[in-house]
C-alpha cells in the first residue's frame, strides 16, 4: 500500500506545518484553465490547497495538446473542468473541487460569490471578463493575480510579476491599464512579458468572423501559470503572517 501521509512533506520542509494548514484551508478560484490556468491549478493542487473552484466552458481539443496540461488524446472532447477535476483528484483526493462550466463575462459575474474565495487567479482571454474580475475582486477585498498576453511569445525568462501600472510592451496590459484607471482600480498584480511578440509564420487558425488566433508553445504559457501559482502560495503563506 502506498503511504500518502507524506504527500506534501517536501513542501512542508520549506514552509512549515502552520503554512500547510493555511493552504489546506484555503479556497482559490481559477478562472480559465487553459495553457496558463491549467498550470495554476496543477501547482496549487500539488501545493496542498484544500479547495479549488475551476471556471471554464471549453472542451479539450487537439490544438490544446501543445501547451495545456490536461490536454491529451484521451481527454479530447471532455470539458476542461472535468479533465482538470480528474487530474486534481489524482494528485490530492481530499481536495474539494467545484466546477463551473461557464465563460466568465460581465453577464455571468453574478453567479459567483467572491467573498467565498481566499484568492483569485485570472487566466481568461477576454478583456471585458478580466476587467470585471478585477473590479469584483476589489469590491470583495479578495487578492487577485492576472495573466497578461502569453501568445506569440517564445522566451519564458522575460516573464515578470509587477503591478499593472508598472508594465510596458504588452498590448493587453496597456488596454488593462487604461480601463482599470477609468474604473478607479489603483493596483492589480499581474504576470506579463516584456518580450515583443513574434509574428506568426505558419498557417492561420482563424475562422470566419474571428480574430487571428495567436501562436503558442509548450513553455511560455505554462511558466506564466506556474509563476502565478507561486505568487498565490507565497501570498497565502507569507503575507497573511507578515513573514517572508
Amino acid at each position: 500500500m502506498i503511504n500518502t501521509d507524506n504527500r506534501f512533506s517536501r513542501t512542508e520542509l520549506i514552509f512549515g506545518k502552520e503554512a500547510m494548514d493555511r493552504l489546506k484551508n484555503s479556497r482559490i478560484a481559477v478562472f480559465g484553465i487553459g495553457g496558463v490556468g491549467g498550470y495554476v491549478v496543477e501547482a496549487l493542487a500539488r501545493s496542498g490547497v484544500g479547495a479549488l473552484d475551476i471556471i471554464d466552458n471549453d472542451r479539450v481539443c487537439a490544438t490544446n495538446i501543445n501547451r495545456q496540461i490536461t490536454a491529451t488524446d484521451d481527454t479530447i472532447g471532455m470539458y476542461k473542468t472535468d479533465a482538470a477535476e480528474k487530474r486534481i483528484k489524482s494528485i490530492n483526493p481530499e481536495c474539494i473541487v467545484r466546477k463551473h462550466e461557464t465563460f466568465y463575462m460581465p453577464e455571468t459575474s453574478g453567479n459567483f460569490d467572491f467573498s467565498q474565495y481566499d484568492y483569485i487567479a485570472d487566466a481568461i482571454d477576454t478583456v471585458t471578463g478580466k476587467i470585471e474580475l478585477a473590479v469584483n475582486a476589489e469590491n470583495a477585498c479578495v487578492p487577485i493575480i492576472s495573466s497578461m498576453g502569453a501568445g506569440n511569445k517564445i522566451d519564458p525568462s522575460m516573464l515578470e510579476v509587477e503591478d499593472i501600472y508598472k508594465t510596458s510592451v504588452c498590448p493587453l496590459a496597456r488596454v488593462m491599464r487604461h480601463e482599470l484607471k477609468k474604473r478607479g482600480i489603483k493596483h492589480l498584480k499581474v504576470v506579463y512579458s516584456k518580450e515583443q511578440p513574434v509574428k506568426p509564420c505558419g498557417g492561420t487558425e482563424s475562422g470566419a468572423g474571428r480574430r487571428s488566433i495567436p501562436g503558442s508553445n509548450a513553455f511560455v504559457p505554462p511558466v506564466a501559470g506556474l509563476i502565478m501559482a507561486g505568487e498565490i502560495v507565497k501570498d497565502i503563506v507569507f503575507v497573511q503572517t507578515g513573514k517572508k
